[in-house]
C-alpha cells in the first residue's frame, strides 16, 4: 500500500523527504536566536555609552566576539531558511525559482561572511 496520491504516482513527483529537516532547522535556529538576542540587547544596554572606543573595547572581548559571530551566523542561517520558504511558495517557474534560490543563498552567505569578518577585524584590533 502506498501513501502517494494517484496523481503523484502518475507524475512521478512525491515527497522530497526534506520538509521535516527544514522545519526542524528553522525551529532550532529560532530557539538559538532567543538567548543570543537577549544577550546582545542586554550587553548593549549595559554599555556606558555607544562611542567608538567603548563599542570596540566591548567587541574585543573573546567571549563577546565569539557570541557575536554565533549571533551573525545563526541569524543569517535562520533568515536564509525563511526566505527560501517564501521563494519556494511564491516564485513560479523552475528557472526563476532556481535563480532566486541561488541568489538568496549567495546573498546570505556574503552577509554572514561580512559580519564574521567585521567582528574578527574589530576583535583582533585591525586599523579601520
Amino acid at each position: 500500500m502506498s501513501l502517494r496520491s494517484p496523481l503523484g504516482k502518475v507524475l512521478g513527483v512525491g515527497s522530497a523527504k526534506q520538509g521535516v529537516q527544514h522545519w526542524w532547522l528553522q525551529r532550532l535556529t529560532a530557539v538559538a536566536l532567543v538567548p543570543l538576542s537577549i544577550w546582545f540587547v542586554a550587553s548593549l544596554l549595559s554599555l556606558g555609552s555607544f562611542d567608538h572606543a567603548t563599542v570596540v573595547a566591548w567587541m574585543s572581548g573573546s567571549w563577546t566576539a565569539l557570541l557575536l559571530i554565533l549571533f551573525v551566523l545563526v541569524a543569517a542561517w535562520h533568515s536564509q531558511l525563511g526566505v527560501r520558504v517564501v521563494v519556494e511558495d511564491y516564485v513560479h517557474g523552475a528557472a526563476a525559482r532556481t535563480v532566486t534560490l541561488v541568489s538568496v543563498l549567495f546573498a546570505h552567505t556574503l552577509i554572514a561572511a561580512a559580519g564574521v569578518f567585521a567582528v574578527l577585524k574589530v576583535a583582533f584590533g585591525a586599523a579601520p
